[in-house]
């Protein structure tokens, strides 16, 4: 959705794509084999959808605008404003030619119209534009609820943007599969801006490739609020802390997605478990008193595929099979999971 030569979002593209994902979405409730007659019921009765994105920050980056900054936010605020207005006048529209979501008819007009009434006084909807809430009203609208935020987690990666509508987690990390391999992995978007800028200096970027690691939490926190503001259902984020982040400052940050409108949240200390799956490497487990930012650093990502590609590689400052906690110890296959010669980790069993 975003014009990489003027730096902006193409709009009327966006709408024309929630118009055409609300009708797709509606007709794969009547498509859908239903094996219980109560999910039956419930889904026809309430047609409930659940449009979402993935690849917000890449649009970020494109438009040059930091994730999580004044300027930023605004600009979320109006694609989601866009996103939330276009799907709830397209469902309008499929209302006028298939009728409401029945739970919202009643026997006779009056109770009907009670119940748009009682639909357009949500807490949700009273954030609507004023046509949008009429319309409803005089017309009635197809899906009890259209809009979400999934994480995306394995379609966005499959194609190479970034996740739901979280921010990179990092620009540049280490990939280890189920044989303990440490391949180094640049986001694709940061070698296309090289590319076009070889002037630039990979080691740094402009300010717009911040990743998750580099933004305070209370700026995780704020851009699911501006978001939360046009989503009927949930959102899936993560607010990423840094090591050393107190239970009392963790609860600071659920009270402030609590007083922006979030209808959830999660909170992730790093470091806070043994084994995870992202984890910065040389990371100091310092208590901060308050988030410090940190210099662009690779990460580890531990996952399940396998790689069989060579290790006698030299990356950085580790070689081959080093060990990514310690940096000292080899990876080993050692009764069936790949363990540190030196301290013993085991990263990823291969039983």
């Amino acid at each position: 959705m975003a014009d990489k030569e003027t730096k902006t979002v193409d709009f009327e593209k966006l709408k024309k794509t929630v118009a055409i994902g609300v009708r797709m979405q509606d007709n794969v409730i009547n498509a859908t084999p239903y094996f219980l007659e109560e999910n039956k019921k419930q889904a026809l009765g309430e047609r409930r959808v659940g449009l979402g994105v993935m690849g917000l920050h890449d649009m970020l980056i494109y438009c040059e605008t930091e994730y999580g900054s004044e300027k930023g936010n605004k600009l979320v605020d109006q694609v989601f404003e866009v996103i939330a207005t276009t799907a709830y006048k397209t469902s309008v529209e499929l209302a006028k030619e298939k009728g409401s979501f029945p739970f919202l008819n009643g026997e006779t007009r009056e109770e009907t119209n009670r119940l748009r009434q009682a639909f357009i006084d949500t807490g949700y909807m009273k954030k609507m534009p004023e046509d949008v809430r009429h319309s409803i009203l005089e017309n009635g609208i197809r899906n009890s609820h259209l809009l979400t935020v999934a994480p995306t987690g394995s379609t966005g990666t499959m194609v190479g943007v970034s996740t739901g509508l979280e921010p990179y987690f990092s620009f540049s990390y280490f990939r280890s599969g189920r044989l303990g391999k440490f391949i180094e992995v640049k986001a694709d978007i940061v070698q296309e801006y090289l590319d076009k800028h070889p002037e630039a200096d990979p080691e740094n970027l402009p300010n717009w490739f911040v990743a998750a690691m580099e933004l305070a939490p209370e700026a995780h926190a704020d851009v699911q609020c501006v978001i939360q503001r046009w989503i009927d259902s949930s959102i899936s984020k993560t607010v990423n802390a840094p090591q050393g982040f107190s239970v009392e400052q963790v609860e600071k940050i659920y009270e402030r997605l609590y007083r922006g409108g979030a209808k959830g949240g999660t909170v992730y200390v790093d470091g806070s478990r043994d084994s995870q799956v992202l984890t910065l490497k040389a990371e100091e487990n310092e208590i901060p008193t308050q988030f410090k930012e940190k210099s662009k650093q690779h990460v580890v990502l531990l996952d399940t595929i396998s790689d069989l590609r060579s290790t006698d590689v030299t990356i950085g400052s580790e070689v081959g099979n080093t060990c990514p906690v310690c940096r000292k110890g080899k990876v080993k296959e050692i009764g069936g999971c790949n363990t540190c010669s030196n301290c013993g980790t085991q990263l990823k069993c291969g039983l």
